[in-house]
């Protein structure tokens, strides 16, 4: 575990496990969470052998509670001081619901050499608010409810999120984790709330049509059918679309947070595209 500090005097907080010469791995986390959320994923490729690292974006977990920065080119930014301070070559970057926009727009910009392959998981782009160009979007009024449940109690917000939608536990039949649940609860509890009520902004209006265009490097799209936080229309297929070299993978019925409900599935299929 360590620190970086950008240019803004942000300290950013990562963990960095495995060999120093093994192939990197840098996870990129959703809204409102933190490094912890990809526990799995990193003991997963650790033990193949591979370097993982994650950090806590601005504003979240461990890292500094910035006063500002709470948008895609400053998260972008961050990255680029953390893979610069750590001279990360040939690296994956792979990114889950906010985190795989993060990821959209630093691969896009990154440095030759820095990056080999991306996966984007649940990701938001091209991108979520409903507008003339993006008319299968989400309607506004669907974040300025997000925005108002998290001003009002975030506590209980941050207890009724992961309960339902978000690793679809209001579906009949699931089968509900309630450590999966304190966990997401404890992760956005960690954080700053006015990072993650700009962050919501950040998602959801960002468009990263022009990011994916300039991404020249393999990437994974995988999705859920069933997501109820990204939708899988408006947001997969479309990506797949604007990318040059684009795997898309769909997981038929699979939730937003299938990364934690179903490693067992994901994490195969994303270290077959990261060996291939």
């Amino acid at each position: 575990m360590g620190t970086v500090t950008t240019d803004d005097g942000t300290t950013i907080f990562y963990k960095d496990w495995g060999p120093r010469d093994g192939r990197p791995i840098v996870f990129h986390h959703g809204w409102p969470l933190s490094a912890d959320d990809w526990d799995n994923q990193m003991l997963f490729f650790l033990a193949r052998g591979y370097r993982v690292i994650a950090h806590d974006r601005r504003g979240h977990g461990r890292s500094d509670q910035s006063p500002t920065g709470h948008e895609m080119d400053t998260y972008s930014a961050d990255v680029m001081a953390l893979t610069d301070a750590l001279d990360l070559r040939d690296a994956v970057h792979i990114g889950h619901s906010t985190g795989g926009g993060e990821v959209a727009r630093y691969v896009a910009r990154a440095k030759p050499g820095r990056v080999a392959k991306a996966v984007l998981v649940g990701a938001v782009p091209p991108v979520m608010v409903k507008s003339d160009t993006n008319p299968g979007g989400l309607p506004i009024e669907t974040f300025d409810g997000l925005r108002e449940a998290l001003a009002a109690n975030r506590a209980q917000f941050y207890i009724d999120l992961p309960s339902g939608p978000f690793y679809g536990f209001n579906r009949p039949g699931a089968k509900v984790s309630q450590g999966l649940i304190d966990n997401w609860w404890r992760q956005g509890m960690m954080g700053a709330a006015n990072a993650h009520y700009e962050c919501i902004k950040a998602f959801s209006e960002t468009d990263f049509t022009e990011d994916l265009h300039h991404i020249d490097v393999p990437v994974l799209v995988a999705h859920g059918t069933d997501d109820q936080i990204v939708p899988y229309d408006d947001s997969a297929p479309l990506t797949a679309q604007h990318l040059k070299n684009a795997t898309l993978k769909t997981y038929e019925g699979l939730p937003h947070g299938m990364l934690s409900t179903h490693p067992e599935i994901l994490n195969p299929d994303i270290l077959a595209f990261v060996e291939s």
